[in-house]
């Protein structure tokens, strides 16, 4: 089949702008109960480990449908499976608001991940599908800023509402525009045929595996960092469950003949050095969403709303960048962009070694300006020299890949951050404490001043004194560790950067 050369009708536009709002509601929904997680768990009377399962159940089921979208939509047809995920997403949002368990919550929250899912590489595969090769830079704008501002947004807006309204309007909101989106998508984007004849050659041994090996991957990256990794059987276990189906999923996908996906598509060079990007801009895309707001909450003591107004710098670069990204990708050379656009990323992350406990708003401000700037530069290009060359009867396949990888990257991104957080806080506080002693005349004087404030007010003035000068070190020590991160990530990014030479220049 050649490439589509006309614009699509508005019917159909319109459809498509009905599943790139779907898309946002299901990347959204995966942070969107970050920062609310203690009014979750006070109001289904959860423990501390339970309540973790609010982001896992979802993030695993999410992993395990993204890369079947392909396959939703040769059976059903694109907006039959669209319309699928969207209506269970929907369904499932009024389930977790009306949730009286953390049980129930956990099942549901699965249920939303893995149903809303679909809509993330489905909304990808239509793009390609529908649009002509020169209105492409415009339409990969749109859908890498939803991409990457969605997201961003997520612990902001929940905080937002959580705080003013309650927990249950986090679910709550999903409900009407999940109702517009699949009528929209229903009556507007009728652009294909189901085949039926698809269902007969699906592969549940490969489904099967394929859902083990990327479900107990998702979980050991996830919980790992808080069990000490290996040091716990649970996460050990799940680990060996996962390289057992991995091998036996690669074994499978490659020697049937209708494989659950088609992981030949690697054998293009820019598909597969593109998915490698993606997964890298992953780390920098979660990873941030996540270190910001440790780092205002522990560091400062910031509340949501003020940590919203920091992230905040992020998604508006995004957004002013997104749509002049967009018409570069048309006349400049995607491989310079993607190029620019790690560099800058890069550079963001260097920008914030030099933290201090007194630093904030401004101190971030062109960091995020710079970091917001690189990622949409990487994305958009990135995801138009990936699945640009694809043929149509793939693009479902890719984008379902694309997606996934991007998704593992952040995955593998929040893992390393918190376990190098974890590691170098220990290592400054071990460094920081060894000059702490009393023979030092500025560690006297400060101990003094200490306990004559503390003098009256407790009984061991002498020992919450100790403690509020060990509390100091302890902030040191974690500004120290999140200097090391940026630092790291910054060199990331250099590292991955001279992977766009290995692009071949797209036709």
């Amino acid at each position: 089949m050649s490439p589509v050369q006309e614009m699509p009708s508005w019917r159909v536009r319109i459809g498509f702008v009905a599943a790139v709002f779907g898309m946002f509601m299901a990347i959204l929904d995966i942070q969107i109960v970050a920062s609310s997680l203690n009014e979750i768990q006070a109001g289904v009377s959860a423990s501390q480990d339970e309540i973790s399962w609010i982001q896992t159940s979802y993030l695993i089921a999410e992993i395990i449908m993204i890369p079947l979208a392909g396959v939703m939509m040769r059976i059903f047809s694109t907006r039959t499976a669209f319309v699928i995920s969207s209506v269970g997403f929907t369904l499932a949002s009024l389930g977790c608001a009306l949730a009286s368990s953390i049980n129930e919550l956990i099942v549901l929250r699965a249920i939303q991940g893995f149903m809303g899912g679909a809509m993330i590489p489905i909304t990808q595969a239509v793009s390609f599908t529908i649009f002509p090769r020169h209105k492409m830079g415009s339409v990969q704008a749109v859908i890498g800023l939803v991409a990457t501002i969605a997201p961003s947004i997520g612990p902001t807006l929940g905080g937002y509402i959580t705080q003013h309204m309650s927990w249950h309007w986090l679910f709550l909101i999903n409900v009407i525009p999940g109702i517009l989106v699949s009528m929209g998508v229903w009556f507007m984007l009728d652009i294909d045929r189901a085949d039926k004849s698809a269902l007969k050659r699906l592969d549940l041994i490969g489904l099967v595996l394929m859902a083990i090996f990327l479900g107990s991957l998702e979980f050991v990256l996830e919980e790992g960092p808080d069990d000490d990794w290996f040091s716990s059987s649970l996460i050990l276990n799940f680990a060996l469950l996962c390289a057992m189906a991995g091998i036996l999923f690669f074994w499978r996908v490659f020697t049937v003949d209708h494989p659950i996906v088609n992981l030949r598509l690697f054998r293009e060079r820019n598909f597969a050095t593109g998915v490698g990007l993606v997964f890298a801009v992953g780390v920098a895309l979660y990873g941030l969403v996540y270190l910001l707001p440790l780092y205002f909450g522990t560091v400062r003591e910031y509340n949501s709303m003020q940590i919203g107004e920091v992230m905040f710098v992020t998604g508006a670069a995004m957004f002013v960048m997104a749509p002049i990204v967009g018409r570069l990708t048309d006349v400049v050379d995607l491989r310079l962009l993607i190029g620019i656009g790690l560099l800058m990323t890069g550079i963001g992350s260097f920008m914030n070694v030099n933290l201090t406990t007194e630093s904030g708003y401004w101190e971030f401000f062109w960091p995020q300006v710079v970091r917001g700037i690189g990622m949409i530069m990487c994305m958009v290009p990135t995801s138009r020299i990936a699945l640009g060359n694809l043929s149509p009867q793939n693009i479902g396949d890719g984008s379902g890949m694309f997606s996934v990888m991007r998704n593992l990257g952040g995955a593998m991104g929040l893992a390393l951050l918190d376990t190098v957080r974890d590691h170098q806080r220990d290592y400054h506080w071990t460094q920081l404490i060894a000059s702490v002693n009393q023979g030092r005349e500025v560690v006297v004087a400060q101990l003094a001043q200490y306990q004559q404030q503390f003098m009256g007010v407790v009984s061991d003035p002498q020992a919450a004194a100790i403690k509020m000068i060990g509390d100091r070190v302890a902030i040191q020590a974690e500004v120290l560790a999140f200097n090391d991160i940026f630092l790291w990530l910054g060199i990331l990014y250099l590292i991955v950067f001279p992977a766009v030479f290995i692009f071949k220049k797209p036709t």
